[in-house]
């Protein structure tokens, strides 16, 4: 892989077709500050273009191309939210200022969101604010017993406006409204009944092979274009009648790809398809 981006406050580590991306600001609590925000959007395109959906390729130059994005911290916390210095910045300076530093945020979350890659976060600690935001744009999400997860930002007298459409559409309106008034540390039991997080587990890096074995049997495209699928249907504000229309499109599309074609293939000769890794 070419034009690898170098980093200072992030770590990345790739075996095959998976690539942990680790915060690395464990003295910070992992706290987001404008190098690391810049980091994490330079990582996370990079990868997408490196990814086997973008590529159209399972591997090229002998390397494989990415399938599998797993996000975590370093230390004590996933990720503490903004880093204090950043928010006594924000305090002084002009609205245009503040809103170029919430462009940069928003990028940051809609890479992530919108990565073509399954994402898998493993959270422990704290995941406050800009913390909260990541978890909500990741596809599976495994959270220690122990962890505490908060919109923390009413408790600074703003609003989690950035990281909402995220969140929302992870737990719903009632459920956002509700935490983000209260801006309170939800615990794991209550992020999984909303369903900020998917799994709750003592040793999240374990839990997460059966996920990564269950991704790495799926069609990688299907993968990127059940994000496209999901977008479509968040998005829909034609007709009725339309909306059939466009999933049947989708549906003749995804059948007569490359991909779906070796799916059909593979199934019906009964061998594994040639995504799967070998055993």
């Amino acid at each position: 892989m070419q034009d690898r981006p170098e980093t200072e406050l992030i770590r990345l580590e790739i075996d095959g077709p998976c690539c942990e991306i680790i915060l690395n600001r464990a003295d910070k609590y992992n706290a987001l500050n404008v190098q690391m925000i810049n980091e994490l959007i330079a990582v996370f395109e990079w990868t997408a273009n490196n990814s086997v959906a973008v590529k159209g390729s399972l591997a090229e130059n002998g390397a494989e191309n990415l399938r599998i994005l797993i996000l975590k911290g370093d230390g004590k916390h996933f990720c503490a939210g903004a880093d204090i210095n950043m928010m006594r910045d924000a305090g002084a300076q002009s609205a245009e200022e503040n809103r170029a530093d919430s462009k940069r945020l928003d990028r940051l979350f809609n890479s992530l969101w919108s990565h073509p890659c399954f994402t898998i976060g493993l959270i422990q600690g704290v995941a406050l604010g800009g913390g909260a935001g990541l978890i909500a744009c990741l596809d599976h999400v495994i959270c220690n017993p122990h962890a505490k997860i908060a919109l923390s930002e009413g408790k600074l007298g703003i609003l989690p406006a950035v990281i909402g459409p995220y969140v929302y559409r992870r737990i719903g309106s009632a459920n956002f409204r509700r935490h983000a008034m209260l801006a309170g540390r939800m615990d794991a039991a209550e992020a999984l009944r909303i369903g900020m997080i998917d799994a709750v587990s003592e040793s999240e890096q374990s839990d997460s092979v059966a996920i990564i074995s269950e991704v790495l049997s799926t069609g990688p495209s299907a993968v990127a274009a059940a994000k496209e699928l999901t977008l479509g249907f968040d998005r829909w504000s034609g007709s009725d009648e339309e909306f059939r229309e466009w999933t049947l499109d989708f549906t003749s599309r995804m059948r007569s790809s490359v991909e779906g074609q070796e799916g059909l293939s593979s199934f019906l000769e009964k061998r594994p398809a040639d995504w799967k890794p070998q055993e």
